[in-house]
């Protein structure tokens, strides 16, 4: 078992020279991966200073991967430092009334405006033949 780390200490961890992850509650220098990442640099430096576990299990990494992984263990995660998950929860907004907005304007108004158009020319040709 290796040291415990806080998440502030692996968070100051995020550059391409020094990159730390956090996957399943282990700590990974995975520096000297970043190169040789099929995903690419990117992918794993996004995922620095939280936990990353998600991201890691999202893209079903081969049990070869996860085998390589050991090689870059440097000790585990104090998970009372990890925030929890907290449930998104949307802004409180005012009610919308789609009936009320110059789209729907608009829209009545592409539906009216060629009705009216084709009464006036059934009108005029009607009024026209009967005369």
């Amino acid at each position: 078992m290796g040291k415990v780390y806080n998440l502030n200490e692996v968070a100051e961890h995020n550059t391409p020279k020094d990159c730390w992850l956090i996957v399943h509650g282990k700590v990974y220098d995975v520096t000297k991966f970043l190169e040789d990442h099929p995903g690419g640099d990117d992918v794993l430096l996004s995922a620095t200073g939280k936990d990353a576990t998600d991201d890691f299990e999202d893209v079903g990494h081969s049990s070869t991967a996860k085998a390589m992984m050991d090689e870059f263990y440097v000790g585990d995660i104090d998970t009372a430092t990890i925030p929890s998950k907290v449930e998104y929860k949307p802004p409180n907004q005012a009610h919308y009334n789609q009936d009320k907005t110059p789209e729907f304007i608009i829209k009545i108004l592409q539906f009216l405006v060629p009705l009216v158009i084709l009464g006036a020319a059934v009108g005029i040709r009607f009024y026209t033949k009967a005369q």
